[in-house]
């Protein structure tokens, strides 16, 4: 998938190029997955990735049938225009909040019935607010902005803001195929290998409890998508249930 779906870092930078660059995008999903649903050939992306996505909560319970519960409160980090929140979590939650740092993305959210807070702040400025518990939290196509210091601080953060009593994360993102972390020169952003993750994730103190490569992505030449991985994620320290 592409690499330039969010922008953090960017953001924060310095370099007026980045931040007119993430300024300039258009706020529709062809320019939140990069123009890839532009092309020839990938017009079925943000179907078939929503479509995973809702496979993928309901091997973990939740959902809407066949006896799966849905959440009370959901948070989507990385919220861009609300592809996700809109066609995934807010059929899942009562309330979804969001992290966005572009405010023109995320401003028609606020008008949303079912969105509830709107952090206008990057992933490395987050902060939860106190008492505030989460069901669900979801990142998708962000964390390659972040540092792995400042990726391990954002992962602890969720981590103190989950509900302990069933709360999950899901960490969905690129894999590198390149055998080692992928640093992309045009926006900044570091493309992962799993390993990568693993390491993170076990430094922030997070167990992997699902993971699967999503499918259905049909690649077209000129055009290659990287394997795109969701990662289920439960506190270290969370009780697993026991076996009946």
């Amino acid at each position: 998938m592409p690499r330039n779906h969010c922008r953090f870092e960017i953001l924060q930078s310095s370099d007026p190029l980045w931040k007119s660059y993430w300024e300039g995008v258009n706020a529709d999903i062809d320019g939140m997955l990069g123009g890839i649903p532009s092309m020839i050939g990938f017009s079925h992306v943000s179907k078939v990735d929503l479509q995973g996505s809702r496979s993928f909560l309901a091997k973990l319970g939740i959902g809407k049938k066949n006896g799966r519960q849905t959440v009370a409160h959901a948070l989507e980090g990385g919220a861009g225009i609300g592809r996700i929140t809109k066609g995934l979590l807010l059929e899942v939650a009562d309330a979804v909040d969001v992290i966005e740092p572009v405010a023109k993305f995320v401003a028609p959210l606020q008008d949303v019935t079912g969105v509830r807070n709107v952090f206008n702040v990057g992933l490395e400025d987050w902060r939860p607010t106190e008492g505030t518990l989460y069901d669900l939290i979801w990142v998708q196509w962000c964390v390659g902005y972040l540092a792995d210091e400042q990726l391990v601080a954002f992962l602890k953060r969720c981590r103190a803001a989950l509900n302990p009593n069933g709360g999950v994360m899901v960490v969905k993102e690129n894999l590198s195929t390149s055998g080692s972390d992928a640093l992309d020169a045009v926006d900044g952003s570091v493309t992962r290998v799993d390993s990568s993750f693993l390491r993170i994730f076990d430094e922030a103190g997070w167990r992997i409890v699902r993971t699967e490569t999503q499918k259905g992505f049909v690649s077209r030449l000129p055009k290659k998508l990287l394997p795109v991985r969701s990662y289920a994620l439960k506190p270290k320290d969370a009780v697993a249930p026991s076996s009946p």
